[in-house]
């Protein structure tokens, strides 16, 4: 048996109906919501991890494919923690290739949690690596939320770097968008600016905190003091 096929074997064993059940409700899968029809075998993330980490090596590209269009949602979120394990050790030709890869099957990266555990450490990564950010210009242009969302959390790799610039001016680019799940991932990705460089998060928000959404600067002062967020809501 391949290895990703015991590593499904091994998701299956582990299916739980009811915290399927409250996944499912959680992750806003009902008729018109944002993951409306997702399913879930009801696993938790560090047991995904757990058992990904026993298989991860031997999992080959063509079976991570498959279970990125796995119409369960435990299976793409396995492939992609596949992915970033691979990637991590992996050397330039196999970098570039699980970057085709990811690129190439952004329907099965349809949730934020999927977006989130991945986009950094791969698309991020390789942007950063290459200095070469305009695949994530490109998702940023796509009006898909999912691509959306993945150009804005692959920017966390350059903040961690101490570069701003990509974060800073999809923040801009995003100021007006309309959906809740990116006023968080803006807001989000702001406030690890302010962890590395609290100076230049405020000069920001001196200039952009009357235009962003709520959410997006609630998210973005979480960690300012009381007095600080007060300054920056009243100019709501």
């Amino acid at each position: 048996m391949s290895a990703a096929k015991q590593l499904q074997q091994e998701l299956q064993n582990l299916a739980d109906e009811e915290k399927a059940k409250h996944l499912s409700q959680f992750f806003k899968t009902g008729k018109g919501q944002y993951a409306e029809g997702d399913v879930f075998l009801g696993i938790n993330v560090p047991t995904i991890k757990s058992i990904v980490k026993k298989y991860y090596k031997d999992v080959r590209l063509e079976d991570i494919v498959s279970m990125l269009h796995s119409p369960w949602h435990d299976y793409r979120f396995a492939a992609l923690q596949t992915m970033v394990l691979q990637y991590e050790k992996a050397d330039e030709d196999k970098q570039k290739e699980l970057v085709e890869l990811y690129l190439n099957n952004l329907k099965g990266i349809n949730n934020w949690d999927l977006v989130d555990c991945s986009a950094h450490k791969i698309i991020g990564a390789w942007a950063y690596k290459t200095q070469d950010t305009s695949q994530i210009i490109k998702l940023s242009d796509s009006h898909i939320l999912w691509q959306e969302r993945i150009a804005v959390v692959a920017g966390w790799y350059f903040i961690k770097q101490g570069q701003f610039d990509l974060t800073l001016n999809l923040a801009k680019k995003f100021i007006n968008h309309k959906h809740d799940l990116m006023h968080k991932a803006v807001g989000w990705m702001l406030r690890e600016v302010g962890k590395q460089d609290k100076n230049v998060l405020i000069g920001f928000l001196d200039v952009y905190a009357a235009k962003l959404p709520r959410t997006t600067l609630r998210y973005a002062i979480e960690r300012f003091s009381k007095e600080e967020k007060e300054k920056y809501m009243q100019k709501k």
